[in-house]
């Protein structure tokens, strides 16, 4: 039987992850609080928000992404493995991944970047003027 409401293959690779990471079930620490936010009543009455503590490295998780309680313990457990990864290996998550691409996107230009590109734009604008029909003279 599965202990997550995953497909069997999802769960194997966290079990490998875990194990690969040296997480063991015996050194977590889970608590379940209630969620809070937009929900209204059945939010406020369920604990459906898993509080999952690596004891050994004391690195905690919260994790309330669904409904379900047993697919944020799954969640959790994810998100538990990613950050001990990133501590333990120095491995870089997709989330920092995605951060720091967009960090780069953002960053400003130099000044010689930006007349080169502008340079190339004016040559390129050139270029297809000379295309353009000539204007009909009456």
């Amino acid at each position: 039987m599965s202990l997550y409401p995953v497909t069997p293959d999802k769960e194997a690779r966290l079990l490998r992850q875990m194990r690969k990471l040296g997480v063991a079930e015996s050194d977590l620490e889970e608590k379940f609080i209630r969620g809070g936010g937009p929900g209204g009543q059945k939010i406020n009455k369920t604990s459906s928000t898993v509080c999952l503590r690596h004891k050994p490295t004391g690195i905690e998780v919260r994790c309330a992404h669904e409904r379900s309680q047993s697919m944020n313990r799954f969640l959790a457990r994810r998100e538990l493995c990613d950050r001990i990864a990133e501590k333990v290996l120095g491995e870089k998550t997709k989330k920092q991944q995605a951060r720091e691409k967009i960090r780069r996107q953002k960053r400003r230009r130099s000044r010689r970047q930006t007349a080169l590109m502008v340079d190339a734009k004016k040559k390129h604008g050139a270029k297809k003027a000379l295309r353009r029909q000539p204007a009909h003279e009456d």
